[in-house]
């Protein structure tokens, strides 16, 4: 055999060893991206379509894949209810699961710059000053007995609505149960949207109840920007509700910043600092 096609050869064999391994590491890549990825179990338009059920739908993609994966035109979610999972998420590696700029433009315009739409240090500061008002000697001089308050006045209407046999709503009224306790043990004021006495809390209470709903339709809704932008539809009605919760909260939190310039009232958690 000469010269050039002794190279002839090698060149040849080299090509041929080149592909091999190609395509190897091509199946053995396909291979890993199998095992890796969790399995899709719809698509965003899924949740659009089940949104009247959407806690009860997600309730039985869960109870089918543990943790999976639902895709929408920008971006892929991943779900999960596997208890390792959410201990890994929540408490061994926390500080790399944020909540991200995505959640952050979602809830902002509700919720704002708190605790449940900001990262890093900003979430560590609220944590600071949330921890700091809700200590252990706080909850158990007064917001303890709130709570169990509620609790009995929410377990008497229920009482009632057996006895004579009425249908309840129990999520809109755990919601109402829980939105009194935060706003007597935060600012000390009756706002018994169970019962329905104060008209302005029992607005308060639709309004952010609405509202919790129109964000919570921002997940599955692709064009929430162009309606916000527009003023239209779902985000008009939005804006419209997070005007009475803005008002209402801000006049309660004016008027507690005054009640503590005059006085040394302790029926609340809200600090002077």
């Amino acid at each position: 055999m000469d010269f050039s096609n002794s190279f002839t050869y090698t060149a040849l064999l080299l090509l041929i060893s080149l592909i091999s391994f190609k395509f190897l590491s091509a199946k053995l890549r396909q291979k890993q991206r199998k095992n890796k990825y969790h399995p899709v179990a719809g698509t965003f338009v899924n949740q659009l379509l089940n949104f009247k059920r959407l806690h009860h739908y997600m309730t039985d993609l869960a109870a089918k894949y543990r943790t999976y994966r639902l895709l929408s035109p920008f971006r892929n979610e991943i779900y999960t209810s596997d208890p390792a999972n959410v201990e890994y998420i929540l408490k061994t590696n926390f500080n790399n699961y944020g909540k991200g700029e995505y959640n952050h433009s979602l809830l902002r315009d509700l919720l704002g710059e708190g605790i449940f739409t900001v990262d890093g240090d900003k979430w560590r500061e609220q944590r600071k000053v949330s921890s700091y008002e809700f200590s252990t000697k706080v909850l158990r001089d007064f917001s303890s007995v709130v709570f169990r308050k509620n609790v009995a006045r929410l377990a008497n209407i229920v009482s009632e609505a057996a006895n004579s046999n009425e249908t309840m709503d129990m999520q809109d009224l755990f919601l109402k149960s829980t939105l009194d306790s935060i706003f007597k043990v935060a600012f000390g004021v009756e706002l018994d949207s169970m019962c329905g006495s104060n008209e302005k809390g029992k607005e308060f209470a639709a309004a952010f109840d609405d509202s919790s709903a129109l964000t919570l339709y921002r997940y599955v809704d692709p064009f929430w920007k162009i309606k916000r932008y527009l003023n239209i539809g779902s985000e008009a009605a939005l804006k419209r509700n997070i005007k009475v919760v803005d008002n209402f909260v801000y006049k309660l939190i004016h008027n507690k910043i005054e009640q503590l310039r005059d006085s040394k009232d302790d029926s609340a958690v809200v600090s002077k600092k």
